[in-house]
């Protein structure tokens, strides 16, 4: 495999793992929001401005912002499996093709 493919190949696990990672990021802080963590904790912190330039993004989209029920991260999961499938799968794809034509 050429050079190009190793690189190719070398930016989509790094995206995978990166998309994988983002992902269990926001799950966890989903899961927090039920408990009323203390907001001065650092791990909390850290989630917090993790996700929350992402959210803020998602939220201003969204119709109904105030229904009681916050969808923002299930959307954002969404977006994540989006990219995982189209970006990263395509990136292997052309490692793929680049391995049977070199």
């Amino acid at each position: 495999m050429s050079i190009l493919g190793n690189f190719i190949n070398g930016i989509a696990v790094v995206l995978q793992m990166g998309l994988n990672a983002y992902m269990w990021i926001i799950i966890i802080r989903a899961l927090l929001s039920w408990v009323n963590p203390d907001p001065y904790s650092p791990v909390v912190v850290f989630l917090y401005n993790a996700t929350e330039p992402v959210m803020r993004r998602v939220r201003s989209y969204l119709p109904m912002r105030n229904m009681g029920m916050d969808v923002t991260p299930i959307i954002v999961l969404m977006i994540i499996i989006f990219l995982q499938y189209a970006v990263v799968e395509s990136l292997f794809d052309l490692v793929r093709m680049l391995k049977q034509t070199g």
